[in-house]
């Protein structure tokens, strides 16, 4: 019902920035949470951060002070702007969207783009 793009993703160095773009398309009403995890090889998909309804924004602690969630209502999508980029940062990052009718609640996934932190 839902269907999520990403974009922004690519290569850069050590202490450099992205800015992932996700915008979404199709069914969008109900969308309650909007976020970013991200997956390493070897590693599971873990949370970097969500942005709410009302604002309210969530950032995994490896990641508080250099990345930071908006989102643009109008546009239907949100950002995951990266700075001092890390090697342990890289991995696919993968947009998220919760929706719910006041039930379920159910989860839709972008594809993933991949960020590559290297010198």
């Amino acid at each position: 019902q839902v269907h999520l793009e990403e974009s922004g993703g690519g290569l850069v160095q050590p202490g450099g920035s992205l800015r992932l773009s996700c915008a979404a398309s199709g069914s969008i009403l109900n969308i309650l949470v909007r976020g970013w995890y991200r997956q390493a090889p070897g590693k599971p998909r873990e949370l970097v951060a969500t942005i709410t309804l009302g604002g309210a924004t969530n950032y995994a602690d490896s990641v508080k002070g250099r990345f930071t969630i908006s989102r643009d209502n109008a546009k239907n999508t949100i950002y995951l702007q990266m700075n001092n980029l890390k090697p342990e940062d890289m991995a696919v990052y993968y947009c998220n969207a919760q929706k719910t009718w006041g039930g379920p609640v159910f989860d839709y996934w972008g594809q993933g783009t991949q960020v590559t932190v290297s010198s």
